[in-house]
Formats: C-alpha cells, sequence, structure tokens
C-alpha cells in the first residue's frame, strides 16, 4: 500500500512538472516566434533602406553579448543541454536548476530568433529537465525519484518544443536514459502528455512541423531507398566529424575570449539573412517551403537545393560550435528534408520516380539523417509519424532510418550527444570520488551481450560500497542472495554511496561494455 502511495506521489509531481514545462516551454516557443517576426522585418526594411543595418548590427552584437555573458557565469547553460542532462542522470554532474532555467530562456529566446542555424529542441529538453529538477527538490523526493523527475522534465520540454509527446518519451529513454524502464517511461509519458496538452491548447502552438502527402510509396521502387539510406548515412557521419572539427578550431581563436565565440556566427549571418531568409532559423520556414519549392522541378531547382543543404550544414556547424544557448534538433531534421527534396528531384528529372513521391522522401529523409546523426532510430521513426500523422510511410521510412544508421555504424560514428557527454565529463570528474554518507541507488540494465549475463552475485567483483539490493525480472522485485545468477532482461537495484555514483556508474559501465543508464 505505502508503494502505490510513493508511485501515485511521484506520477502526481510528474504531471505537475509536465504542466510548469508545457506554460515555460510553450513561452519560450512564444518569445522565439515574436522575435523572429521582427528580426525578419529588420531585415526585410534594410532592403529599402541601408540605415536599418546599424541596428541590425547593434542588435546582433548585443544578444551575442548577453549570451555570451550567460554561459561565461554558467558554462552549462550553452549548447543544447542534452549532454548535461545525460551526465546528471549518470550521476556525473550537479547543476542549480534556477539559475540555468531563466539563462537558457532568455539566452535561447533571444539567439535562436535572430536566424541563426539553431533550434529550440535541445534548449526546451533541458528547460524541463531543470523544472523536473526544481519540482524533485521542493517535494524532497529521493534521489532515485528526483532522478525519473528529471528526465520527466526533459521528456516534458522535448514534447512541448515538437508538439510530439510520444517521441518526447520515447527520445529520453532511447538516447538519454539508455533504458527503458516502466516506471520511467510512465512518468515520463504521462508529463509529456500533460505538456503537449498546455502547448496546444492554452497556447495554441501546433508541431513545428507538419507536412501533407497522399502517397504511399510502391515497393518496386524500394531500391532507391537504400541510395538515399546510404547517401544520408554518408553525410550524417560527415556532419558529425565537421561539428567536432570545428569546436576544436573555435578553441584555437586568440582575438576574442570564449564565451564571445557567438559574435563570430552572428557576424556571418548578416549576409545569410539578408540575401536568403527564407533558409534562416531552425529551418522550419524552409521545410514547409520545400511542398511548394519541389513542384517546380527542373535542375535549377536541384542546384538552388543543393546550395542551401551545403549554407546550411556549414553554418550549423559554426553555430552551434560558438557555444550559444541552441540546439540542433530541427537543423538536422531541415537538413535532412533538403538532402530528401534534392535526391528526388534528380530522380524525377532522370525519369525515374513520379514527380508527386518527391515530399515522401523528404519525409524519408528526415527520419534517416536524424538517425544518422543522433542514433536514436526509434525516435526518428515515431517523431516523423507524429508530426506527419499518418502510419502510411512507416515501412519506407523504417527502411531508410536502418540504411542510414548502418552507415554511420559502418563508419564508427558515435551518438553525438554521447561524444559531447563524455568530452565534458572529463571537466567535471572531480566530482566522482567524494564520499558523501548518503544512500543512493542505480538501476543496471542487462542486456544480452553484457558481460554480467548467466553469472553469480557472488562471482563479480563489485565496485566499493556497492550492494545488489533487489533485482527486477518478469515484472518482480526478487530479492537476490551471493549465488542468484544473473540474467539478460532483469535490472539490477542497486544501493551506493550517493556521492560516488558517477563513479559507480562508469565502473559498471566497463564490466558490462555496453551501454546503459539508470
Amino acid at each position: 500500500m505505502r508503494d502505490k502511495k510513493v508511485q501515485i506521489k511521484l506520477l502526481l509531481e510528474a504531471m505537475l512538472v509536465g504542466l510548469a514545462s508545457g506554460i515555460i516551454v510553450g513561452f519560450f516557443r512564444f518569445g522565439i516566434q515574436k522575435m523572429t517576426e521582427l528580426w525578419l522585418r529588420l531585415f526585410h526594411v534594410a532592403h529599402q533602406n541601408a540605415l536599418w543595418f546599424i541596428p541590425i548590427i547593434l542588435g546582433l552584437i548585443l544578444v551575442g553579448l548577453i549570451a555570451g555573458y550567460f554561459v561565461k557565469q554558467y558554462p552549462h547553460v550553452g549548447g543544447s543541454g542534452i549532454p548535461e542532462v545525460k551526465l546528471q542522470l549518470e550521476g556525473n554532474l550537479t547543476l542549480q536548476w534556477w539559475p540555468t532555467l531563466w539563462r537558457k530562456v532568455i539566452g535561447g529566446i533571444l539567439v535562436i530568433s535572430t536566424g541563426l542555424f539553431l533550434g529550440p529542441e535541445g534548449p526546451s529538453l533541458q528547460i524541463g529537465s531543470t523544472i523536473g529538477q526544481g519540482v524533485g527538490e521542493g517535494t524532497k523526493e529521493s534521489k532515485t525519484n528526483a532522478r525519473v523527475l528529471l528526465a520527466t522534465g526533459a521528456a516534458s520540454g522535448l514534447a512541448a518544443a515538437f508538439g510530439a509527446p510520444l517521441s518526447g518519451a520515447l527520445f529520453v529513454l532511447e538516447e538519454v536514459f539508455h533504458n527503458f524502464s516502466p516506471r520511467v517511461w510512465l512518468n515520463a509519458l504521462a508529463g509529456a502528455l500533460v505538456s503537449d496538452f498546455v502547448v496546444s491548447n492554452i497556447f495554441g502552438q501546433k508541431p513545428s512541423l507538419s507536412l501533407v502527402y497522399r502517397h504511399t510509396f510502391p515497393v518496386r521502387l524500394y531500391g532507391y531507398l537504400l541510395i538515399l539510406g546510404l547517401i544520408l548515412g554518408l553525410l550524417g557521419h560527415f556532419y558529425k566529424t565537421g561539428l567536432f572539427k570545428v569546436k576544436k578550431l573555435y578553441t584555437k581563436i586568440t582575438f576574442l575570449p570564449s564565451w564571445l565565440y557567438g559574435l563570430i556566427p552572428l557576424t556571418l549571418l548578416i549576409p545569410i539573412a539578408y540575401f536568403y531568409p527564407l533558409i534562416t532559423g531552425p529551418g522550419n520556414r524552409l521545410i514547409l517551403a520545400l511542398p511548394q519549392i519541389i513542384k517546380q522541378s527542373s535542375w535549377k531547382i536541384v542546384g538552388l537545393l543543393l546550395f542551401f543543404f551545403i549554407i546550411r550544414i556549414v553554418f550549423s556547424i559554426i553555430s552551434y560550435d560558438s557555444g550559444l544557448p541552441s540546439g540542433i534538433f530541427l537543423p538536422i531534421l531541415t537538413m535532412g528534408a533538403v538532402i530528401g527534396a534534392s535526391y528526388g528531384l534528380i530522380l524525377v528529372q532522370l525519369h525515374l520516380l513520379p514527380a508527386k513521391l518527391v515530399i515522401n522522401l523528404v519525409i524519408f529523409s528526415m527520419a534517416g539523417y536524424f538517425a544518422a546523426v543522433i542514433r536514436a532510430p526509434f525516435t526518428a521513426i515515431v517523431l516523423i509519424t507524429e508530426m506527419v500523422g499518418s502510419l502510411l510511410h512507416l515501412m519506407p521510412l523504417a527502411v531508410v532510418a536502418f540504411v542510414a544508421l548502418l552507415v554511420d555504424e559502418l563508419l564508427n560514428g558515435d551518438p553525438i550527444y554521447g561524444t559531447l557527454a563524455r568530452a565534458m565529463s572529463v571537466k567535471n570528474k572531480k566530482h566522482s570520488a567524494v564520499v558523501s554518507g548518503k544512500t543512493d541507488q542505480l538501476t543496471v540494465p542487462i542486456y544480452e551481450d553484457s558481460q554480467l549475463a548467466g553469472k553469480e552475485i557472488m562471482q563479480i567483483k563489485w565496485p566499493k560500497h556497492t550492494l545488489v539490493k533487489a533485482i527486477y525480472r518478469d515484472g518482480k522485485y526478487v530479492v537476490p542472495n551471493g549465488q542468484s545468477i544473473i540474467k539478460a532482461g532483469d535490472s539490477l537495484v542497486l544501493t551506493l554511496d550517493a556521492g560516488r555514483r558517477g563513479q559507480v556508474f562508469s565502473q559498471i559501465k566497463q564490466m558490462q561494455r555496453v551501454r546503459y543508464d539508470g
């Protein structure tokens, strides 16, 4: 009975997190929308009167100074925030929720609205996670339940940003948490549903992308999907490689302090926004314009789309690596959509594909490029399904996503957020060896290829001050003893010192030689 009450209390708190995330992320999206309209208007009037470049330049400098100063004060306000959430859930990073929250909201609105090739989805996820952290601290939840609320907030924030609650919850489990824990899944989904309801019905905001198509993709043309998946996998791998290389180049800049790196992309933005306003911003305006663009089927349009893609991939990397508060979710989907449109129009010009099916390839490519870069194929499939609102594309979409992911795998690609989190954890490893004297809990899923599967508990050399409290098997918690055999599909519940959670997490990960979270 007591356990039921605890679960119900946690579920109510998760819904509260969803409600607050919906309100704040709704305001976040509204602020970006209105500020974007202002910047577009300024660049428009600059065509009639060049004097308008004065407020444009001064405004962009002010944005760079304010957002950069926020990052200087709290470095983890910069970027998307997803690597930070991963590290928090691992126990490898501790953040103050309120200073992070308001700086992320204001900094994100200022930066994303300017037209830089950056998106609001990653920041929305971190905004939600800070709200979850705040609710967990305010209700004095246990460390385990506090992490559930943090994950719930992350799912709620992403759901509010995309208008896709299933995708929000699934992404947190697949890419951030790496553990399909029933408790986390239930609370994350509840929070995401409440959050999506708030932004849809109170703010009146709809999914950021909504492409309509009416024709199924014939099985006889699936060979073209394999080629498309190959292209997406290669370009996705190239994007990640470029992202990490440019990040290193930024560190070699000496004429600016690191917190002012954002002034570089903001300067480069001016000619792009002046000559090609359609392609600026996260990319949703460009994606929604693609159905009209591809109707003008010609080699000239193909060339224009390829030109747009080159600008998008290069400037997206430059923008994100500057460290400004922003994300790359929507920019990634945009690049995928442009690749799909270009590839489809090439096939049309070669008389290999009916023009009516190009929009299908646009949709498939968004999922494929997302799968190759983010390495979260299930989220990619569900996200596009939610945004499009149809199951007609499910099989061809899955084919493209799988092939793109496979290509990146063969090229030894890594999940982008995992790589960023590992690089970040090196700078924060001093936290891991502190013994706090407080008890914490870590849930470890056992996969088929885990080195722990098939062994008795007593045969394993566990990290210091770590005990196996329970085994979750077939929907029930089993109290183990030394002779208990660990099986694939189990989840081990470990008790440990709270101050050593991150260190134990890393040790268990090495012991398993597979990735997981708890």
